[in-house]
C-alpha cells in the first residue's frame, strides 16, 4: 500500500468514527397503554324533589258536592198548625164518634140543663161499645171519673190551649193515658151512659172550650162544636167511618 493509499484509508475511518460518534442514540419507545372505553349514560337534570325531570300533568279540581235532594213528602197526616186549619173553622173537626156523619148531629149546644145552666156541648147518640175517637190531634191530658160526666177525658190541642171534654164514657181504649200523644181518628174510649146520662142513655157528650192555663182544664171559655164538626157546603164535612 502506498503511503497515499494509506492516508486516504485513515480518513475514511476517521470519517466513520466522527459519525458514529456524533448520531444521537435512538431510545426505543414503549407500547401506548391500553385507553378504557367511556361508558355513556343519560344526561339528567335533577329537580328539588330529587327525581328525574318530568313533565307534571295539573290535578283535577276537587269534586263538587251535590246538592242534597229536598225531603220527601211525609205519608203522616199533618196536624192541626202544619195544614192551617183553624179548630174554629167549619167542619175542620172529624166527629168523634165512629160511623155517626156530620149531616147526623144535632146542635144541643144552647140547650137547658139543671140549676139554671145550659148545655154547652152536643150529646151524639150512639150504642153502647161505639169507639169515640179524637176529633184532632193532641195529648190526653186529664182521664178521671167525675158525677156528672162519668167516665171522662180531656184532649189538649197543640196550641196549648184548645180542650175538648169526651164524657159518659163506657171505658177508655187500651193504652190510653195521661201524657199520651194521639192523632186524629185514634180510639180514645168507647160510648156508654156513665155519670148523669141516665141508664140506657147511651151517646157521647162532647165540649169545645179554650183556655189560658191549661191547668185549669176544667173552667176553658165553652165554643159551640156543632158547626165545627160540620160544613154549610158539604165537602169538608168529616165523619170518622
Amino acid at each position: 500500500m502506498t503511503a497515499h493509499s494509506l492516508v486516504v484509508a485513515r480518513l475514511l475511518g476517521a470519517a466513520a468514527a466522527l459519525t458514529v460518534a456524533t448520531e444521537p442514540a435512538v431510545t426505543p419507545v414503549a407500547a401506548p397503554a391500553r385507553v378504557r372505553p367511556v361508558e355513556r349514560r343519560p344526561f339528567l337534570i335533577a329537580l328539588p324533589d330529587e327525581r328525574p325531570w318530568s313533565i307534571r300533568a295539573t290535578p283535577p279540581p276537587p269534586p263538587v258536592a251535590a246538592t242534597p235532594a229536598p225531603p220527601a213528602e211525609r205519608d203522616q197526616p199533618p196536624t192541626v198548625e202544619e195544614s192551617g186549619d183553624d179548630v174554629a173553622t167549619p167542619g175542620s173537626l172529624l166527629v168523634p164518634v165512629r160511623g155517626v156523619r156530620p149531616e147526623q148531629l144535632m146542635d144541643t149546644y144552647t140547650q137547658a140543663r139543671g140549676a139554671g145552666r145550659s148545655h154547652d156541648a152536643i150529646d151524639i147518640p150512639a150504642p153502647k161499645g161505639t169507639p169515640v175517637v179524637a176529633s184532632a190531634d193532641g195529648t190526653v191530658l186529664k182521664k178521671f171519673r167525675s158525677e156528672r160526666g162519668g167516665v171522662t177525658l180531656y184532649v189538649l190541642l197543640p196550641d196549648r190551649r184548645t180542650l175538648h171534654y169526651y164524657a159518659h164514657l163506657d171505658r177508655y181504649a187500651e193504652g190510653i193515658a195521661e201524657g199520651k200523644a194521639v192523632r186524629r181518628g185514634d180510639v180514645l174510649a168507647f160510648v156508654g151512659d156513665t155519670g148523669n146520662a141516665g141508664a140506657g142513655n147511651t151517646h157521647l157528650h162532647f165540649e169545645v172550650s179554650t183556655t189560658a192555663d191549661p191547668g185549669r182544664f176544667w173552667g176553658g171559655e165553652p165554643r159551640n162544636p156543632y158547626p165545627l164538626l160540620t160544613a154549610p157546603a158539604g165537602p169538608r164535612a168529616r165523619s170518622s167511618e
